[in-house]
């Protein structure tokens, strides 16, 4: 059995597009990446051409997923615009599959493999790159171990101090890092205060 953990998952680097003319009828693919719901909501809103006959979309953000058949016969649009998104074992991503209509009907199947065929085209041509999933935390730190703490979590992968506010003793340090490096942050900030310091992930 698969880790799901274990298997790298991808997102877009930026908007992408991808284009079919089947039966005269146009089809054009707009995929994005995308944060979180909300955000999909404002790409799939600023890409539908209110000209055109559907615009059909899904999109995926970890467990989250929606999809819509504007119109088309249920299932024939938004599900295979999602099937096209997780065949490619991609995540924060969105489509939007705008369809003009040409005057030919497809039928069932032929709408599925338009919509489908229309949004995995247009992300196979995607510029990708690995999600990285990052957990936030804080650690409070005295003014003899500052420097150094902050020294040394700068040569870290992926670890950075966001926010630093200063305190009587110290200061009190916002980190990112990504969720493979937390264990190492941990044993670092142990090992370089003598226990002094010990960080609180958040997220």
């Amino acid at each position: 059995m698969i880790d799901e953990r274990m298997v790298a998952r991808l997102t877009l680097v930026e908007p992408a597009l991808g284009r079919q003319e089947i039966k005269k009828s146009r089809f054009i693919a707009v995929a994005g990446p995308v944060a979180d719901e909300a955000v999909a909501k404002v790409f799939i809103a600023a890409r539908s051409d209110p000209s055109a006959n559907h615009n059909c979309w899904a999109w995926r953000v970890g467990q989250s997923y929606r999809f819509n058949d504007d119109g088309e016969p249920s299932g024939t649009a938004g599900k295979p615009i999602l099937a096209a998104i997780d065949g490619q074992g991609l995540d924060r991503v969105a489509v939007v599959v705008t369809r003009w209509f040409g005057g030919i009907l497809l039928g069932s199947g032929g709408l599925i493999r338009a919509y489908g065929g229309t949004a995995a085209l247009c992300l196979r041509e995607a510029a990708k790159a690995t999600l990285i999933e990052a957990v936030s935390g804080t650690v409070a730190c005295e003014f003899g171990d500052l420097a150094l703490v902050q020294a040394r979590l700068g040569v870290l992968p992926g670890v950075q101090v966001e926010v630093q506010t200063f305190t009587d003793s110290g200061a009190i340090l916002s980190v990112s890092a990504p969720e493979s490096e937390a264990v190492a942050v941990d044993r670092l900030l142990t090992d370089l205060t003598s226990g002094r310091s010990a960080i609180q992930w958040t997220a």
